[in-house]
């Protein structure tokens, strides 16, 4: 029997398994924000497959995740992996960032072309190895 739900903290959390099932289950704002950014790592990412892991809408280049994002109270999460963090810290000041970890607050405007270049990078990262 599958157990849809983990837990978290002592808190039931749904899991998730399709990108369209997170994303619907939104409130308006956290919802507009996350279409963006699918429709941007569908965009960056043509060839990649979208799916749910650790519970995050992420996108996939031959079996290896590019990035995943999640919404947050306050700003959206972007988890492109560390190096490409470290390799656009210049282009990220004014963002929280973590080892592997970008937060977007909400009442910015998604910075869409740095997104597109940190994805494009994971995508050669991938592709050239």
């Amino acid at each position: 029997m599958r157990n849809d739900n983990q837990e978290y903290g002592g808190i039931k959390l749904k899991k998730y398994q399709t990108v369209d099932e997170y994303i619907n289950d939104l409130p308006e704002m956290e919802k507009e924000v996350s279409q963006i950014m699918r429709e941007l790592f569908q965009d960056a990412v043509p060839d990649g497959v979208e799916g749910i892991s650790y519970n995050m809408p992420s996108i996939k280049l031959e079996g290896k995740t590019v990035a995943y994002f999640a919404t947050a109270k306050n700003h959206l999460g972007f988890y492109p992996t560390p190096e490409p963090i470290e390799r656009f810290e210049s282009e990220l000041k004014g963002f929280e960032t973590s080892k592997g970890t970008i937060q977007i607050p909400y009442v910015l405007p998604l910075p869409a072309s740095l997104i597109r270049k940190i994805i494009e990078y994971r995508v050669s990262q991938i592709t050239d190895k």
